[in-house]
């Protein structure tokens, strides 16, 4: 069977990443059975990986080179030509804005009726991976697809409470290679590699936060909340990794503020911006604990991964967070935007070693048990050939 993935940007974040991890073990399992095309920007990151791979890419541009994005029609029409070419039994788009131009796509071949062989779209589907505020004619564009994924319940559950068809989404949690992110024997050496690292002592406590530096991901309130923290904790280093992907004048003041506030929080010297890096599991290893003060999250891969690697987590409770980790067993969740109980999260779980012991053995077993990248590429190869079927 062939699949023709759909990817709007360049980069290789948490939705690029976790496609990747599916089509490897597709492909790991059943080289024979799973052919897989990726429609995509022909330069960049997930371009490399793509070649890296094996796998064909037919490009696919959906921008002007200022970054503007192509009217709708326009996208939808170069969109079809790279599906055309492809030849592929499922197309699928990996991104909510991507599954909106195929749905559109599907909707008006329906209502053209039987094309010639060359000229007929193959099935679509598409991911849901966030949760936006959309129109009407973004839900009808989403509703023309086949089926659609949710990679929560909590993301199916916001569509589908604002007018997609129940009956035109299944709930599909993303997986993680639980060998790549595991608890490392050589911990101790990683601990004292990123300290080394980083210039400072053996003795000090990393709170990791990884992700994509914008308005929804919180880091505002870890700022406000790091400043509290400064005089209480003193051995207490911040290590935020990723890198602001927006161009938004908007966007661009507000990452200068975050970063104001944990210099003149009394954290200066203690906060450290490495960018983006390819090495989590050595990272994760090394640090004490993960923090994730996201406002939204569909599902955060970087909860997965972490959990995997057994490093204990604070996180707040938004979106599909709580069906990954369970408040008190595997993490411990807060409220979005509550700067005062992510401080004190941070700081129980910073003061008790026992307990991140604890968390980091339940969340190891509970990614085992439901989200290693083994059952969620099967979930999603049984998704396609299901509706490959029950549409010839």
């Amino acid at each position: 069977m062939r699949i023709a993935i759909a990817f709007e940007f360049a980069s290789l974040n948490g939705g690029e990443q976790s496609m990747l991890a599916v089509v490897d073990s597709l492909r790991g399992t059943g080289a024979a059975a799973w052919e897989f095309v990726g429609l995509a920007p022909p330069e960049g990151p997930l371009a490399d990986a793509l070649r890296k791979r094996g796998i064909r890419l037919v490009p696919l541009v959906l921008q002007d080179k200022a970054g503007r994005r192509f009217p709708p029609d326009v996208s939808a029409g170069l969109l079809r030509e790279a599906a055309v070419e492809a030849a592929a039994d499922v197309l699928h788009a990996n991104s909510l804005s991507l599954a909106r131009l195929t749905g559109r796509l599907a909707a008006r071949q329906a209502a053209a009726g039987a094309l010639s062989a060359g000229q007929a779209l193959p099935v679509c589907t598409g991911h849901l991976r966030d949760m936006l505020r959309l129109s009407g004619a973004a839900m009808r564009d989403l509703a023309g697809n086949h089926c659609l994924v949710a990679v929560s319940g909590a993301t199916a559950g916001y569509h589908i409470a604002r007018g997609l068809p129940a009956d035109k989404v299944r709930i599909l949690h993303n997986g993680v290679d639980l060998n790549r992110f595991r608890p490392r024997p050589d911990a101790g050496e990683l601990r004292r590699q990123l300290r080394a690292d980083l210039g400072i002592s053996e003795t000090a406590a990393i709170a990791l936060t990884v992700g994509q530096i914008g308005l929804r991901k919180g880091l505002d309130v870890l700022a406000s909340a790091a400043a509290l923290l400064a005089e209480a904790v003193p051995q207490l280093h911040f290590v935020i990794v990723g890198q602001r992907f927006s161009a938004k004048e908007e966007t661009r003041q507000w990452e200068q503020s975050v970063r104001a506030t944990f210099e003149t929080g009394g954290l200066a010297g203690r906060t450290h911006w490495p960018g983006w890096r390819d090495d989590l599991p050595e990272l994760m290893n090394g640090a004490d604990l993960l923090v994730h003060p996201a406002l939204q999250e569909p599902l955060g891969r970087v909860l997965l991964e972490a959990a995997a690697c057994g490093l204990p987590i604070v996180a707040t409770r938004v979106g599909g967070t709580a069906e990954i980790l369970r408040d008190g067993n595997s993490a411990l969740l807060v409220p979005p935007g509550d700067r005062e109980q992510l401080t004190g999260a941070i700081r129980d779980l910073v003061a008790e070693p026992e307990l991140r012991k604890q968390f980091a053995l339940n969340g190891r077993r509970r990614i085992e048990a439901d989200f290693s990248v083994g059952l969620a590429a099967g979930r999603l190869g049984a998704f396609w050939r299901e509706m490959y079927g029950a549409c010839r």
